[in-house]
């Protein structure tokens, strides 16, 4: 996608997202046989529900048609909120994490990981797992200093929303 499509779209939709109390993460438009394939991914600090994303899609779909944003040819729609493998790369995505266990390249070198247990503007404080039966330990990784980000999906962790249930 062009960078002044991009930029166009990104005007017109997020005004629409906002409205919703949502973030616009990533728009993106790619081929999909003769048709192109629209993707707009929204997330919030409480995650973004099925019927959001359903009505989001709807009000995105209006404001495209009475535009000339996607041109003449046909195109998909698809309104959705990021994958649990997506990466961090905004200080809010860290927020949204804390508490979980993220796999940190480091510019350093090597990899890192760690359960993100706070997140302020200069970086992360993590607890790393304890190897063979050892504690835990504390560590701090500044921003400037994590090359990639990904949380990392735990299948037996219970949510702290699970455990008040």
């Amino acid at each position: 996608m062009s960078t002044t499509q991009s930029e166009r779209l990104r005007g017109l939709l997020e005004p629409l997202v906002s409205a919703k109390q949502l973030d616009l993460e990533e728009i993106e438009v790619s081929r999909a046989g003769r048709r192109r394939v629209l993707r707009i991914v929204v997330d919030s600090d409480e995650g973004v529900e099925l019927d959001a994303c359903a009505e989001l899609s709807r009000a995105i779909s209006e404001k495209l048609d009475e535009t000339d944003a996607m041109g003449e040819d046909e195109y998909v729609l698809e309104v959705s909120s990021p994958g649990a493998d997506r990466p961090l790369t905004e200080h809010r995505h860290y927020v949204r994490a804390t508490g979980r266990l993220a796999k940190l390249q480091l510019h350093e070198g090597g990899e890192l990981v760690a359960r993100i247990v706070a997140v302020d503007d200069e970086g992360l404080d993590l607890e790393v797992p304890g190897v063979k039966g050892r504690k835990p330990t504390s560590r701090r990784v500044p921003f400037d200093g994590i090359a990639k980000a990904r949380v990392e999906i735990e299948f037996n962790r219970k949510d702290k929303k699970e455990e008040e249930a």
